[in-house]
């Protein structure tokens, strides 16, 4: 019987692990062990052929200390509360990072996007949006896309908000198409980040990029763009996955190739053929003998039962909670260095508060202006969080944490606690 792991428990460990260091009371900081707000939804959906399904949906807000809540809306079969609110509290400390006025929120859907027509995602997407409105709006919760869901959903969704409030509300969303007010920038932001910031990793400790080779496990929006990003920097991608298949090959894979495969194939790698590639397992693809290994797909990868097979010299978390609290330590006795998610993919929600102070000012950007400022925003974030790792001593996903739970503590204590 496979253990289960439960991300929500594994966030209160580091946490708990971070107030510590921070010499915080359990006083201080006891709050944001706690959700703000938990929904579950039922969403009724009409389906394409006459039937009602009934999904379950969730929106847990976690922490609104530094401002509105902000974060993704995932459509997948294993997605549950818990889920939900670990997303929810990563996107706080992630926020917090990265110095951004928000707090954390999440949301989902449990059902299964490759089972169901287009039609039928619509309705249930607006119906979602129908049934979470009462906790969400530019000024007190923003979503946008995550795991299953795109653009193209969040038009729906900001659609939906509008037709219901009277009047167009582009700040209800982000991640959206730029011809509704999205940001030029937005759908790389993710991949772009990861790159940035293993960029600055790398130029701390002196690895000439060039020699690198890098695994990527999820090849969707962040890792496709992750892995061309690092390859036009000139690391070579030596493997990617996806739900599909794994695939892999010595002398690098031409990602230009695999990334206009995947998109004429909705998004799946498998029948992807190029001289020289194999298909490999996953499992395989983690244990790969890399420089680099880039988590991108779900939560829990790496874990108890495979965690000794790692050989990536550097994990760098482009996925939310890709390895357990467990499988963390273990990594980090072993000299693995893991740069953690809510710094290294923050760059999402970062051109994500750049798209939602577009919109409040009726404004657009070019993508010039917005890249250089994403680059500044990572390069403060992971100095300030670098500083912490050698000054203190501590793992980089402790000392993220230990800047995160700093900023949102010294916050709360200004505002105090209502009433």
């Amino acid at each position: 019987m496979l253990k289960k792991y439960n991300p929500f428990q594994n966030m209160l460990d580091v946490l708990d692990d971070a107030a510590k260091r921070l010499d915080l009371s359990e006083n201080e900081y006891i709050t944001l062990r706690h959700s703000e707000r938990e929904l579950v939804v039922s969403v009724p959906v009409v389906m394409d052929d006459g039937r009602t399904e009934v999904f379950t949906g969730y929106r847990v807000q976690h922490n609104s200390t530094r401002g509105p809540c902000k974060g993704g809306i995932r459509f997948h079969p294993e997605a549950d509360l818990d889920e939900v609110k670990a997303l929810a509290a990563w996107m706080t400390w992630k926020c917090a990072v990265v110095n951004i006025p928000y707090g954390g929120a999440k949301g989902g859907i449990k059902c299964n996007p490759a089972k169901m027509s287009e039609a039928e995602l619509k309705r249930m997407a607006r119906r979602y949006t129908a049934m979470i409105l009462p906790i969400i709006g530019p000024e007190r919760d923003i979503p946008a896309p995550d795991v299953n869901t795109d653009g193209k959903v969040m038009a729906w969704i900001m659609d939906t908000f509008s037709m219901l409030k009277g009047y167009a509300v582009p700040g209800i969303v982000t991640g959206k198409p730029v011809e509704i007010g999205g940001s030029l920038g937005r759908k790389e932001a993710t991949g772009r980040g990861v790159m940035l910031t293993l960029l600055n990793f790398l130029g701390k400790i002196g690895f000439k990029k060039e020699s690198m080779t890098v695994a990527v496990q999820g090849f969707g929006n962040v890792g496709s763009i992750a892995a061309k990003l690092l390859h036009d920097e000139g690391l070579k991608i030596v493997a990617i996955s996806d739900s599909s298949c794994a695939l892999y090959k010595k002398e690098g894979i031409n990602i230009e190739a695999a990334i206009a495969y995947s998109e004429r194939n909705n998004r799946l790698m498998a029948g992807y053929k190029e001289a020289g590639i194999e298909v490999i397992s996953n499992e395989k693809l983690l244990a790969l003998d890399v420089d680099v290994l880039v988590p991108a797909a779900l939560e829990n990868q790496i874990k108890e039962e495979n965690v000794a097979t790692i050989q990536a010299r550097i994990i760098i978390e482009a996925a939310n909670g890709p390895i357990t609290t467990y499988a963390d330590e273990f990594l980090h006795k072993k000299g693995i260095v893991v740069i953690p998610d809510i710094l290294a993919n923050a760059g999402g929600v970062v051109v994500s508060y750049f798209e939602w102070v577009q919109n409040a000012q009726s404004f657009m950007w070019d993508e010039n202006y917005i890249n250089n400022n994403l680059e500044k925003v990572m390069k403060k974030a992971f100095e300030e969080v670098w500083q912490v790792h050698i000054e203190q001593g501590v793992s980089m996903r402790i000392a993220a944490y230990m800047v995160a739970l700093s900023r949102v503590v010294s916050a709360k204590k200004l505002r105090g606690i209502f009433p």
